[in-house]
């Protein structure tokens, strides 16, 4: 059995020392030790996450999937969650979370057969249950967050979030010297997103000059 962390910010400015910290002191409190970290920023609301699909791949049969909290693996909706869900117990690995004290009996090695069917089944429920609270609680974030900008735009207050240009034109940088994405994000811990769009701006710049 080989223990694996999974490590989500959202945004670069979330750091995950002290929650992998954290991962480690609560597997070493039980005689054990983290074989592989996986970290990204990504959200937790899409299922594009490579690292976490890493993991998944690396891992065998009886592996742990670690996580300091739920909503770190899933603000997935339904669907989605489902297809996550499916993948996990297909490759037959144990889920476990600091804040899911269910979980934590998932560590053990030793388990017959009905005990472990019962703790999968409790484990389940409880993940299901938690998953959809996260769920829920990065809608209401997002419509709340939505409510706000609409209001602000009625009162003229709204200027948008101001670009990083610094920090962009580094990043476009280091696109047009032919650095890879993987590379880029395990450097600075910006999204693949931004990214995304920075080399469709670099692209279109690039088109501009050769014309």
């Amino acid at each position: 059995m080989f223990i694996r962390a999974y490590l989500r910010a959202s945004t670069k400015d979330q750091d995950a020392n002290r929650a992998e910290q954290d991962l480690k002191d609560f597997a070493q409190s039980r005689g054990l030790t983290i074989a592989a970290t996986y970290r990204e920023n990504e959200s937790g609301a899409s299922l594009k996450r490579p690292e976490l699909f890493r993991l998944l791949s690396d891992s065998e049969a009886g592996d742990v999937l670690l996580v300091e909290q739920v909503d770190r693996l899933s603000r997935l909706n339904a669907q989605d969650w489902d297809s996550l869900k499916a993948e996990i117990a297909e490759r037959r690995l144990r889920v476990v979370a600091l804040d899911l004290p269910t979980s934590w009996q998932m560590l053990e090695t030793s388990r017959d057969d009905i005990h472990g069917r019962m703790l999968d089944a409790i484990n389940g429920m409880m993940l299901d249950m938690l998953a959809a609270i996260a769920r829920k609680d990065y809608e209401d974030r997002r419509r709340r967050q939505a409510q706000g900008i609409e209001r602000a735009k009625d009162e003229g207050r709204y200027r948008g979030r101001p670009e990083d240009t610094k920090r962009n034109n580094a990043l476009m940088k280091m696109l047009s010297d032919g650095q890879s994405w993987a590379s880029i994000v395990d450097a600075t811990g910006v999204s693949r997103s931004t990214l995304a769009k920075l080399s469709k701006r670099l692209k279109k710049v690039t088109e501009t000059e050769v014309s």
